[in-house]
């Protein structure tokens, strides 16, 4: 574990450790968006320093876990889930990804998180991303859910994801049905808003940024 992901999982820490109390809320969105900030950079530095092809390689594609998909996947998977969770399950309105019209400006085949892929469709669907409409993506995500979390009263961290929330996700087809896609809609619904602060805003990023920063080493090796 390198220094930057060490740094990284103390603020999640002591993000997740203030979370928990009224009097340490506010402290706790600072430290959110301190990690968010350093993660950011991160994911900056890989439009900097990969090339084209770089975004689509796959040299993990046998292992299991976060590495065996790409940087441009791993970046549209982030960001879906987040655009999701954040505006269809916790603030009731219109997804970025729709709103912006981003299925076009990123050349993107699917509108899903992506969990359904494996393996080369991994890859086939990374050749198809405009990067540069990824990254509008990204940008435009990453400030429109820290508005919502900014306006966040402690109270709404209890609230579990309603009935009525969960169909209306369903029915907007945004997580495949596939196995490995469908579990998702449970999983978020089971869970309070503290718990979606826990982990696609949060956590979530992690995974998927060390996971991708083994994919840049590898590759540049």
């Amino acid at each position: 574990m390198n220094d930057m992901n060490k740094e990284w999982s103390e603020l999640n820490k002591t993000m997740q450790a203030k979370i928990k109390k009224r009097d340490s809320f506010p402290d706790c969105m600072n430290t959110l968006f301190e990690l968010r900030n350093k993660l950011m950079q991160t994911i900056i530095s890989f439009k900097n320093d990969l090339s084209r092809e770089d975004f689509n390689a796959i040299p993990f594609i046998k292992a299991d876990g976060y590495h065996s998909k790409t940087v441009a996947y791993s970046l549209w998977h982030i960001f879906r889930i987040e655009d999701i969770v954040a505006h269809t399950l916790i603030n009731c309105d219109e997804q970025v990804f729709f709103s912006g019209n981003y299925q076009k400006r990123i050349s993107s085949p699917i509108i899903t998180t992506g969990n359904e892929l494996v393996k080369n469709e991994i890859s086939e669907f990374s050749k198809q991303l405009d990067i540069n409409g990824l990254y509008s993506y990204i940008y435009e995500v990453r400030e429109s859910t820290e508005a919502i979390l900014r306006d966040m009263p402690f109270e709404r961290l209890r609230q579990k994801i309603s009935v009525e929330r969960r169909d209306v996700l369903q029915k907007m087809n945004v997580v495949s049905s596939n196995e490995n896609a469908a579990w998702l809609i449970d999983y978020w619904c089971g869970k309070d808003i503290r718990g979606l602060i826990q982990m696609p805003f949060s956590r979530h990023w992690i995974m998927h940024i060390e996971a991708s920063l083994r994919i840049k080493d590898k590759i540049r090796r």
